[in-house]
């Protein structure tokens, strides 16, 4: 039985869909999903979200926020619920290189700047999942 699956962000669904399996990074590590698998919430780290199944691989980035897994009646339903979340095919990594180099030039002035650290930390996630 295959899992039921929803990425969402406050804004849009970003993808929904079934998949034998979904990978994502939360803050504690990587966690991996299965049918079956017993009721979880996980809070996510910045990182891949991924999420495969016998005709396709989805690959993602989210910025941050839950996934939720329950288990009912035969159905396990996985919720990713991301502050912000782009599909690999959305993003523009030479944005996302502009916006790294950024980030650091202001970590350079000030090493202390949390936000020009989570914007590295983003932007670094989406060059990465696309190379």
């Amino acid at each position: 039985m295959p899992l039921e699956v929803h990425v969402v962000t406050p804004e849009r669904e970003v993808w929904s869909g079934q998949a034998g399996i979904v990978v994502a990074r939360g803050v504690d590590g990587e966690v991996g999903i299965l049918a079956g698998h017993a009721p979880l919430l996980v809070r996510l780290a910045i990182g891949r979200l991924r999420i495969h199944n016998e005709h396709e691989r989805v690959w993602a980035v989210v910025d941050g926020g839950f996934l939720h897994v329950t288990s009912e009646e035969g159905t396990t339903r996985v919720d990713v619920l991301a502050s912000q979340a782009e599909l690999a095919s959305e993003i523009d990594v030479e944005a996302a290189r502009a916006r790294k180099e950024e980030f650091e030039r202001r970590l350079l002035q000030d090493r202390d700047d949390v936000e020009a650290r989570a914007g590295l930390a983003k932007a670094l996630a989406r060059i990465d999942l696309i190379g």
